[in-house]
């Protein structure tokens, strides 16, 4: 369950960056700027993160607030599936990250597997939409969509890069320690269980 506190801070963010966008009345902006700064300092007296980098990261976007988007590749081989060893943490998780603005689902599925993993992959259909805080342990100050999408390995091999350190293929019952802001077990062993059905309906939620 999230934390109430960081529900308020988002809940007064998301206002309050819709309120700079749409309102034209000087003083209502003022107000809402005002609102922006509670959600800030709610945020920073819960955590140790800095004013400006809370602002920077929670605080930056304009427009109706949305979820961010996080992809997350499944590639097989016989009955393994390929997870990656990040380099900022030391754990594993699928390929993926922030999808970027400009790029589709599949895209973002191929970029994140080439970049991360060396490999060129082939989306075939998604597997689940997480919304993250349902499902993670470490809050966090914006709202994030996972999405899941079993690929088919096409070719490559893995090739060292800024974010992760090396890769392998792990069964079921043999996965190393995971990162988990990234890709919790029971995620993973969907993935595994959606692979031996022929038809699958997204999971969501």
């Amino acid at each position: 369950m999230e934390l109430k506190w960081l529900e308020y801070a988002k809940k007064l963010q998301s206002i309050a960056q819709a309120g700079i966008t749409y309102s034209k009345n000087k003083y209502e902006l003022e107000r809402f700027e005002q609102i922006r700064d509670i959600s800030i300092q709610i945020l920073q007296n819960y955590t140790d993160i800095e004013h400006a980098k809370i602002r920077n990261l929670f605080a930056n976007e304009t427009g109706y607030q949305t979820p961010k988007i996080d992809v997350r590749g499944a590639i097989y081989k016989d009955n393994k599936i390929l997870l990656v060893k990040e380099k900022n943490d030391g754990r594993w998780a699928l390929p993926g990250g922030w999808a970027d603005i400009d790029t589709s689902l599949s895209e973002a599925i191929i970029k994140e597997a080439k970049e991360e993993a060396g490999l060129v992959v082939l989306p075939k259909r998604i597997i689940s939409i997480f919304d993250y805080k349902k499902h993670a342990a470490k809050p966090l100050p914006y709202g994030v969509y996972k999405i899941f999408v079993e690929c088919e390995l096409i070719k490559g091999s893995f090739k060292n890069n800024i974010e992760t350190s090396e890769s392998g293929f792990f069964e079921p019952e043999s996965l190393p320690p995971l990162s988990l802001n990234r890709n919790t077990r029971e995620q993973i062993e969907l993935c595994f269980e959606t692979r031996k059905k022929q038809c699958h309906e997204a999971i969501f939620d």
